[in-house]
C-alpha cells in the first residue's frame, strides 16, 4: 500500500514540473529575455531598470543630475524613510530642463559616473 502512495505522488510531482516547463519555456512568441523574466531569472539584456525622477542640474552638455526618490519602512522603527539618489543621466536632446520629471533606463556606461539614458519627460517644469 506504501508503494502505491508513493508512486502517485510522484507521478503528480513530475507532471507539476512538467507543466512549469511547459509554461516558461514553450511558447515561441516570447523572446528569451521574456521566457527568463517568466522563470524568474535575468537573461543577459533583458531586463533594464527604470526610474522615474526630478532633474537637479542641467549644466553639463548631452548630461542631466536626476534625484530619485524613494520611500522605505524602516525594519527596527517601522516608520517611513524618505531617501534621495542622485543618478547622472544621458540627454542625447539637451531637453531637460531643471524641474522636470522624467523616466529614466539604466545603460551601458557612457562615462566614469553615467549608467542612465533619459527614456522621455513626463512632466514639464512651470517656468515662472
Amino acid at each position: 500500500m506504501s508503494n502505491e502512495s508513493h508512486d502517485t505522488s510522484q507521478k503528480t510531482v513530475e507532471a507539476e514540473a512538467g507543466d512549469r516547463a511547459d509554461l516558461a519555456f514553450n511558447d515561441p512568441q516570447q523572446a528569451p529575455a521574456e521566457q527568463a523574466a517568466r522563470a524568474g531569472g535575468i537573461a543577459g539584456t533583458g531586463f533594464k531598470r527604470r526610474l522615474a525622477g526630478r532633474v537637479k542640474s542641467n549644466k553639463m552638455m548631452k548630461t542631466v543630475v536626476v534625484q530619485v526618490v524613494r520611500y522605505y519602512r524602516h525594519p527596527v522603527y517601522k516608520k517611513y524613510v524618505r531617501t534621495r539618489t542622485s543618478y547622472k543621466a544621458h540627454d542625447e536632446d539637451n531637453s531637460c530642463r531643471v524641474g522636470d520629471r522624467v523616466e529614466i533606463i539604466e545603460s551601458r556606461p557612457m562615462s566614469r559616473e553615467k549608467r542612465w539614458k533619459v527614456v522621455r519627460v513626463l512632466e514639464r517644469a512651470v517656468i515662472d
